[in-house]
């Protein structure tokens, strides 16, 4: 499970920041509690908290990709932390130290453990561990008053951290159901799309059965037409119904019918260009087409979703980046269909970053290109504007083959 944080990445990392200023500064005062001790290293228990389990608990609260994982972390702090209070308790010292830092760490990583650890019994018995480290921590002083008025204190800290941690774990849950409701309603979406191009080509196929029928006792020699259409159309809805099964299987809709692709997106950039209300930011958007793309044959399944490929992009664009610059272009070659639509920065700034980041229309979107054997991603540009890209297979591909890779390769592992 991500710890997801419903921040942009500028805000994420001044958190970051702030966060380990305040490990460096609370560092910082443990060294000087050290330094001003008449003797700082006459006992271990005085010392190490300072310089080897308070940055040990301090690095397990991070994150990096060289990280372990949390909970192996966890339990290496905790056997630390409890080692050394329970030598402090079999040899108490006079003065030893508490270790600010290694509290500052392990009230973290009940947080850390309370929010992201997938399983409730084990994010439960790793939090009660690391509380029973930390409220053992003022025993390391070897006074009842201490040991009071610490335990108060870290009692505090950590009602508020489970607090938080339970907070953010129903957020994601939360998060977690929404997007999956999200992907099911896209899979019955489809399916309602697929279920109207089948019954499309199956009245195609009844009115050319009949026309065949009126015209043999008069003309013979235009049946074999009429046939070999009444094949091909029986072709492409056996290949609809059997996409039709497949999304079934696994676990604001629009009743979209076959048409012209690029006469339709035509429309769609027209009217995204056109004024929204007065006053509004002006937005443009152009349609490119590769000479490829405009001859590929394409499945009825495969044009609508492309045509909602642009529409969700379209919409995002003109949410959250208010008079940005669009561009819609279509490429092909013998096996892969791209539709990708970029956008400039807006020319304002605009509280939510360009693409949003607070709906479910491109997850919806992915749900739906993936169903198709296709790949889908979104993400920023270098230059502050966005990407939404899709590749779908042509007809005469195999199916399963959905990646990226850049037109005019034929190698879908290219790219992720």
């Amino acid at each position: 499970m991500d710890w997801h944080l419903p921040f942009t990445p500028a805000v994420k990392r001044l958190i970051t920041v702030c966060g380990l200023l305040a490990f460096a500064l609370t560092w910082l005062a443990d060294i000087v509690l050290l330094a001003r001790s008449p003797d700082p290293f006459h006992t271990a228990t005085n010392w190490l908290p300072i310089l080897v389990t308070g940055p040990v608990a301090t690095l397990a609260a991070l994150e990096t990709r060289f990280s372990p994982p949390l909970l192996r972390r966890i339990w290496v702090v905790v056997v630390m932390s409890l080692a050394l209070s329970c030598v402090s308790i079999a040899a108490p010292q006079h003065g030893s130290s508490w270790g600010a830092l290694e509290s500052a760490g392990l009230v973290v990583l009940v947080l850390r453990t309370t929010a992201q650890t997938p399983r409730t019994a084990t994010a439960a018995a790793s939090a009660a561990a690391l509380s029973f480290a930390v409220l053992t921590l003022p025993v390391r002083r070897g006074s009842w008053s201490a040991i009071v008025e610490g335990g108060y204190v870290l009692t505090v800290a950590l009602a508020v951290a489970i607090t938080l941690g339970c907070a953010m774990r129903a957020q994601e849950a939360r998060r977690r159901r929404a997007i999956t409701d999200v992907r099911q309603a896209e899979r019955l979406a489809l399916a309602r799309d697929l279920h109207d191009l089948i019954a499309h080509h199956m009245t195609g196929i009844i009115v050319q059965a009949h026309a065949a029928t009126a015209v043999y006792p008069t003309a013979p020699d235009k049946v074999e037409p009429i046939l070999r259409n009444i094949a091909q159309a029986g072709t492409e809805t056996l290949e609809s119904m059997r996409r039709l099964v497949r999304v079934l299987r696994e676990d604001n809709h629009t009743a979209l019918r076959p048409g012209d692709l690029l006469s339709e997106l035509s429309e769609l950039t027209a009217s995204h260009s056109a004024p929204a209300a007065a006053g509004a930011s002006p937005c443009a958007a152009r349609l490119e087409a590769t000479a490829a793309a405009r001859t590929a044959h394409l499945s009825p399944e495969v044009e609508i979703s492309v045509y909602r490929v642009v529409q969700e992009a379209l919409t995002n664009i003109r949410r959250h980046a208010p008079g940005a610059q669009a561009g819609v272009r279509l490429d092909a070659d013998d096996t892969w269909l791209w539709v990708r639509v970029t956008n400039t920065a807006a020319p304002k700034r605009t509280p939510s970053p360009a693409g949003g980041h607070g709906g479910f229309g491109l997850i919806g979107l992915r749900e739906r290109i993936e169903a198709l054997d296709g790949t889908f991603r979104s993400g920023p540009l270098p230059d502050g504007g966005w990407e939404v890209e899709a590749a779908l297979p042509l007809p005469a591909s195999a199916p399963g083959q959905g990646a990226f890779h850049p037109p005019g390769t034929h190698r879908p592992s290219d790219r992720g």
